[in-house]
């Protein structure tokens, strides 16, 4: 059975949202979810059997925003908590006391609940948080991951082994064959050059993997987004490389340069993304306020597929 990283492009994320479905819904805590947007997607990832949704945060405010919302906050959970600092804090409690399986942020700063992330020690693992995109462009034909675009603003090599590390095990949870993931380290030029660390960065990457300390993948680097993306184009370089035109992670050299991909990719190339945060013992949702409805709902469902099933009650 093909993954759903492999299914024609009109049904790719589908049959990503329709895995997550049949594995039944899980706990998540919605951290401060103090506005019409993120009460409207929890509840549309509920009525989808995504998630069993916990809210943390200031009750009448919640209220207001479910009003503001149009949905009946009727037989959900609700923990009171005055301040979002302290919802993050006592969501990521309820992690540690396995109440919940997931996180998702609501109405707060993406730093306030990483911090309450990483403070906590039932809730941190070892390895470092990072953002990781998936994306079904109608342009290529499979879905890919992208990252960081979101946590790291300028990762050293050992942060980028983790980067690597958490985007190679969610791709392994979401294909359904046995075989490594194909990883490009980006950089904007495909040789080596002491002048620009992202190219050594890349190319010790790529010997780290050959050596098997990256997890089950293959990564070429460093390679233009061109060489990488496009096997002509590596072709035309003559560069021989089992990952060119193949890719099924992007992995890129900053945090500036993921985001104005994935925002280039979404806003010029049509198309559709969601994305989690990996790195702590739960997936955690990380939606932007520009994501519509459907980025939420399949963010969520990414967060179905990359938990640990073992963790629920």
């Amino acid at each position: 059975m093909l993954g759903p990283l492999l299914v024609s492009s009109d049904k790719r994320m589908d049959a990503l949202l329709a895995r997550a479905t049949e594995r039944g819904a899980i706990g998540m805590a919605i951290v401060h979810p103090t506005s019409a947007l993120a009460i409207s997607a929890a509840d549309e990832a509920f009525r989808a059997g995504l998630i069993e949704p916990v809210l943390v945060g200031p009750t009448k405010r919640i209220d207001t925003a479910a009003d503001e919302a149009g949905v009946d906050l009727n037989g959900w959970m609700c923990v009171d908590v005055e301040h979002s600092h302290e919802a993050a804090e006592q969501a990521c409690a309820m992690v540690a006391d396995g109440k919940v399986q997931a996180l998702m942020k609501g109405s707060l700063h993406t730093d306030e609940l990483l911090r309450a992330v990483l403070a906590n020690p039932k809730v941190r693992s070892d390895r470092r948080l990072s953002h990781v995109f998936v994306f079904d462009d109608p342009a290529y034909h499979k879905l890919f991951l992208v990252t960081d675009g979101a946590v790291n603003i300028a990762p050293t090599l050992d942060h980028k082994a983790d980067i690597v590390r958490n985007a190679v095990d969610l791709f392994a949870k979401l294909v359904c064959e046995d075989r490594p993931a194909k990883v490009a380290a980006l950089a904007a030029v495909e040789t080596v050059s002491p002048d620009m660390p992202a190219t050594v960065e890349a190319a010790a990457l790529a010997k780290m993997a050959d050596r098997g300390q990256l997890g089950s993948c293959i990564v070429d680097g460093p390679l233009a987004f061109d060489n990488a993306i496009s096997a002509e184009a590596a072709k035309q370089k003559e560069i021989v490389s089992a990952v060119a035109g193949d890719p099924d992670i992007l992995m890129v050299p900053n945090l500036e340069a993921g985001n104005i991909l994935a925002k280039q990719l979404t806003f010029l190339g049509d198309a559709e993304s969601c994305g989690i945060v990996l790195g702590a013992r739960v997936p955690i949702a990380l939606t932007s306020r520009a994501d519509g409805e459907r980025a939420r709902l399949l963010s969520c469902a990414l967060a179905v597929l990359a938990g640990d099933p073992g963790r629920r009650e």
